[in-house]
């Protein structure tokens, strides 16, 4: 079997079967996705079912059935006895136990959505426009997602907090923030990273400034949180709106677009003497992708707009374009899986 590289979990193959496994990796990994969408691992991590009870509880034809239980045994995630299977230790550890069945059915609608883009790609590789125009698609436009349906965007809010609570953690404890009294968090979300911050200093207060449906998201969850009297969620579009001033701290975490206009607009927020705060993964040079990236940054290539990567060296010249004094550069703690290694944290002062 192909071996994976252990820092991103890349396949990296090495022999003529490897590639054979590669080839077909597609069915499995659309297999798996499809699990974690209809909620296969928490179906059976009770009690084992077989094939027919499976394809009644999901609504999924019985001959469909049988072999996509099979295929998702041998990737090792179902225990199979006899005709009936059952979550497996290993699924239970990487799946159930990692994170909650709405955020991985979210996560595999997404791959499932930006999947038409490489369809063909041996094909459209070369092609001038678009995979998504030869198709007759529209590529997923998730901005429109949020403004226009909350349901996505109060699930879009969800996930995030959740695979962000490492690195909220990771960021609060690198900080010095005693003399901190306010905070602007701008695309904030459900504000997990503030409410780090908030619970290492009684005295400090939050604003989150994002999307309507994602501030009305983030309010339940910072009422779940017992923080809902320390933060305030202000509903606009951080990017053409105006931000509100005076703030001793503003936080910029894993969110775009990085450019000096929006630089500009970050230190107009800041209090004389502020920080800002981005925290983002950034490729080791201009063009570059940051290895947990790869995937994002070639269906990024396949659409109409030219995204660009931006290392850390680019996004320190443009906060000194903007105004900003010389801002230093750190990498936070590597947590040891995708979504909490790799941040780099730069701090410029206004």
């Amino acid at each position: 079997m192909a071996y994976w590289t252990e820092q991103w979990g890349t396949m990296q193959p090495g022999t003529p079967d490897d590639l054979f496994d590669l080839i077909d990796s597609y069915v499995a990994a659309a297999a798996v996705g499809a699990a974690l969408e209809h909620g296969l691992f928490w179906l059976l991590a009770d009690r084992p079912f077989d094939a027919a009870e499976v394809a009644a509880a999901l609504g999924i034809p019985e001959h469909r059935c049988g072999p996509w239980l099979q295929l998702i045994g041998e990737l090792g995630l179902l225990d199979a006895a006899g005709d009936r299977y059952r979550t497996s230790e290993r699924a239970r550890r990487a799946i159930v136990d990692a994170y909650s069945r709405s955020t991985w059915a979210f996560l595999a609608r997404e791959a499932r959505e930006r999947f038409p883009a490489v369809r063909d790609l041996a094909v459209q590789l070369t092609e001038p426009g678009t995979p998504w125009e030869a198709q007759g698609l529209d590529p997923p436009d998730y901005l429109s997602h949020l403004r226009e349906r909350p349901d996505r965007a109060s699930a879009f809010t969800a996930m995030l907090y959740e695979i962000h609570l490492p690195l909220a953690d990771a960021l609060a404890d690198s900080m010095a923030i005693e003399s901190v009294g306010r905070l602007l968090d701008v695309g904030g979300g459900s504000g997990v990273m503030s409410f780090a911050l908030l619970r290492r200093s009684p005295s400090l207060e939050a604003v989150v400034a994002d999307l309507p449906n994602v501030c009305a998201a983030g309010t339940q969850i910072a009422a779940d949180n017992g923080l809902q009297d320390r933060i305030e969620y202000m509903a606009c579009d951080f990017v053409a709106d105006r931000l509100p001033t005076g703030f001793d701290l503003t936080l910029y975490c894993d969110v775009g677009p990085y450019s000096e206009a929006m630089f500009v607009k970050l230190r107009s927020t800041l209090a004389p003497g502020g920080r800002l705060v981005i925290v983002g993964k950034f490729g080791a040079r201009p063009g570059l992708a940051h290895p947990t990236r790869v995937h994002w940054a070639l269906v990024g290539s396949l659409s109409d707009g030219v995204q660009p990567r931006r290392c850390t060296a680019d996004v320190c010249d443009m906060l000194r374009a903007a105004g900003f004094e010389e801002p230093s550069a750190s990498e936070l703690p590597d947590l040891g899986s995708r979504w909490s290694s790799g941040w780099t944290r730069i701090i410029a002062h206004g």
